[in-house]
């Protein structure tokens, strides 16, 4: 199989992942602003902000090589974007097992009580990490040997770029539901002014995230009328490397509002919050940045 197939197949899995992320943290953000989330023990409120937490790492590792692919590749396929893809894929499949089993225990505790949801989250655990990875370890092929790299063709540079477009934009998508419908919640009215405008400043960054995410499709289709172009390539990928930033404020800035909810504690929030700003800019700029720099001097 060719590289530029062997990656795009790469990206297509890793927007499956992430869709199957986007439902769980989708429901992390709404679930702490229901009415019956202040009966939770304080311990199932730490749980919900674990799981919040481990699905933005997930999130965060499943469109880490997209980043990386346009900063330090600027588009060319490499086997190592292809390296980091299949890396990062399987290294996000443990936070969402482990952020899975913690919402089941949340959720089947309040029906069938805590044992019951203690054994049905160890199931569904156990049968993530055997479906997930130790099945595959038991059949895994050998891998054929990598084909020489070659310049990768405009079309291709343009189908996997709209791509990771599709492949970011669910996790903002998310976001962005669950911060216009909880508007409208009681527990919203009872915010401090604070954080109610610290969730406006985060619903405004995601809203402009996703529509840097959009601007590719609509500027591939009306200003190229669809057709394969280098100076498309080069525009679409501005705006798929900018959209990151408001998106990674905005998490951060929810998470503050969310988690000093859940664990009704400022600090916490604050904590919570500054280590997804700082874990997401790493994965997502830090590290694309620095090994540009590092490509670059050795150039």
């Amino acid at each position: 199989m060719k590289l530029e197939r062997q990656l795009k197949v790469a990206l297509d899995e890793s927007r499956l992942l992430i869709l199957g992320a986007q439902v769980l943290f989708g429901f992390q953000f709404n679930g702490i602003f229901q009415e019956r989330f202040e009966q939770l023990s304080a311990l199932d409120r730490a749980l919900s902000c674990a799981g919040l937490t481990l699905l933005m790492l997930a999130i965060g590792l499943l469109v880490a090589p997209s980043m990386e692919h346009r900063i330090v590749e600027r588009g060319q396929d490499s086997p190592r974007v292809l390296r980091l893809a299949t890396l990062f894929a399987g290294l996000a499949l443990a936070p969402i097992a482990l952020a899975l089993a913690l919402d089941f225990y949340v959720a089947m505790g309040r029906m069938a009580g805590t044992t019951a949801a203690a054994a049905t989250a160890a199931v569904f655990f156990i049968l993530a990490m055997f479906c997930w990875y130790a099945l595959e370890f038991l059949i895994k092929r050998k891998k054929p040997p990598m084909a020489e790299t070659k310049p990768t063709p405009t079309e291709t540079q343009v189908e996997q770029l709209l791509t990771e477009a599709r492949l970011i934009i669910p996790g903002a998508q998310a976001l962005l539901g669950f911060q216009l419908a909880v508007t409208l919640t009681r527990a919203f009215e009872q915010l401090p002014a604070d954080a109610k405008m610290i969730h406006a400043a985060s619903l405004c960054c995601i809203g402009l995230a996703i529509i840097l995410l959009m601007a590719p499709a609509s500027l591939h289709r009306i200003a190229f009328g669809g057709q394969d172009d280098p100076d498309f390539v080069r525009i679409g990928s501005l705006f798929v490397v900018a959209a990151p930033l408001p998106l990674t404020l905005g998490i951060a800035l929810d998470t503050y509002v969310a988690a000093g909810r859940a664990l009704e504690s400022r600090a916490g929030g604050a904590s919570l919050a500054l280590g997804a700003g700082l874990l997401l800019s790493i994965l997502w700029y830090g590290f694309p940045f620095w090994r540009r720099m590092q490509e670059g001097a050795r150039a």
